[in-house]
């Protein structure tokens, strides 16, 4: 499909010029998936499909639009692009956008980023619905008389995507992509029914755990949950789990975004070479990682991606500002977006790491929950469960954390050795001492 998706774009950025653009970017894909759910030991959902599509960004007279169709065929295209042009024309302008300078293009890493199983095509249908299959079981045996409800699903894809500028750049992605998950809800005291879940995404299939594992895992966050109640207000250490860590570093990340900051929306704006974490705090981007879902070698706009220290040892290193938004602010381009974020682990498991804690909370969910990007304060509900000196007291829920990003991210104390590898958000689970956990 390549040389098609290829052919594409040159058409429509000849069809564009022809139009009386000024400039264009062209993106072109594919996707096939497979999605198959099971509720009740019984199909609930089977979707396979096949999608092709088209997206034109028009740069004409100072003044930009982007429109997509999947409706590709020779006629059709040269009709919705000459329409996308001279729609363009009627907007008002915008003189900050435009294409990248094409120096930002070169240097592109010439590396194998294994986004690609190359069995992808041999995995069969019965193969998926046995994997569903024995997700819900397992979570159903795990589950036992506590289980009201169980859904099992699984979904692949395949996908491939050319980019192309009128200034010079063109690029090929492509990556496979597959997901198991159960979910789980139980009979708790009265009219409580707490729901859970557990899942995993990858690149190719063999990296999924089993699919009896999966469900296990589901029925048996589930169960640690019923009984949860309250505790009075206290300061305490928590420790956030690895799989919800990067939810609850979400409003420290909004920060660091360009539309954020040039529209004086960031409490991180004036505070790049300024220490805003501990010394724990090292965030990562980088977009060369094999294997790693949010790899590649150039990004949205088709600048080149580069590795990039965003925090280092606690001091703000960088922002996410890509071409439009460092020409409106007058900063030099990084990158629009996070790729693969990573917190380098620290050396103890989570349960060594408790026993030195005394009394605290290991937080395994969020819920609700809100973070202001202007102050930097944040307000969240938690589930999890109370320890003391390593040992589980009982769960907890019903409770919520509120502070200050700039503020809570200075008591981060320390990384465990767990960095979640089912995600591009691949950091471990994250202590924090001093916080106050609102109950009773």
């Amino acid at each position: 499909m390549k040389q098609e998706l290829y052919d594409l774009a040159e058409k429509a950025i000849q069809i564009a010029k022809s139009s009386g653009a000024d400039d264009c970017r062209v993106s072109v894909g594919g996707q096939r998936f497979v999605e198959i759910s099971y509720r009740d030991r019984k199909p609930e959902n089977i979707k396979e499909a096949s999608t092709k599509g088209l997206r034109v960004e028009i740069f004409v007279d100072k003044r930009y639009s982007n429109q997509s169709t999947s409706d590709l065929r020779p006629e059709s295209l040269k009709a919705f692009i000459g329409n996308a042009v001279a729609s363009t024309k009627l907007l008002a302008e915008d003189p900050f956008q435009t294409l990248p300078d094409p120096k930002y293009y070169r240097g592109r890493a010439a590396v194998d980023l294994q986004q690609i199983d190359p069995d992808y095509e041999k995995v069969s249908p019965e193969s998926r619905h046995a994997f569903v299959r024995a997700m819900e079981e397992s979570c159903l045996a795990r589950g036992g008389a506590k289980a009201i409800s169980v859904t099992a699903r699984c979904y692949d894809s395949r996908r491939e995507m050319i980019l192309m500028t009128s200034n010079g750049f063109d690029g090929h992605q492509e990556a496979t992509v597959f997901f198991g998950g159960a979910g789980i809800t139980a009979q708790d005291e009265g009219d409580r029914r707490p729901s859970e879940d557990a899942g995993a995404v990858t690149l190719s299939r063999r990296a999924l755990p089993k699919p009896e594992d999966i469900g296990a895992e589901a029925a048996t966050r589930v169960l640690s949950l019923l009984g949860a109640k309250k505790i009075k207000t206290e300061t305490l250490p928590i420790i956030i789990e690895n799989r919800v860590v990067a939810r609850f570093g979400d409003g420290l990340m909004q920060a660091m975004f360009g539309p954020y900051i040039q529209q004086k929306q960031s409490f991180l704006a004036d505070k790049k070479g300024q220490k805003i974490a501990s010394p724990v705090m090292t965030l990562i981007d980088d977009p060369l990682l094999p294997g790693a879902m949010g790899s590649g070698t150039f990004d949205e706009e088709g600048m080149t991606a580069r590795k990039r220290v965003m925090i280092e040892a606690g001091v703000l290193k960088e922002f996410y500002v890509g071409w439009y938004y460092s020409r409106k602010l007058g900063w030099e381009p990084t990158t629009g977006r996070p790729t693969n974020s990573i917190v380098p682990p620290g050396k103890r498991a989570v349960k060594e790491i408790m026993k030195d804690l005394g009394r605290g909370i290991f937080i395994t969910g969020f819920i609700g929950g809100n973070s202001n990007s202007t102050t930097g304060d944040t307000s969240i509900g938690i589930v999890g469960q109370l320890f003391d000196k390593g040992e589980i007291v009982h769960p907890v829920s019903e409770m919520n954390i509120a502070d200050n990003h700039l503020k809570i991210w200075q008591r981060l104390a320390e990384a465990a050795n767990d960095p979640y590898p089912y995600s591009p958000q691949r950091v471990p689970s994250l202590v924090f001492t001093d916080v106050v956990v609102s109950g009773i």
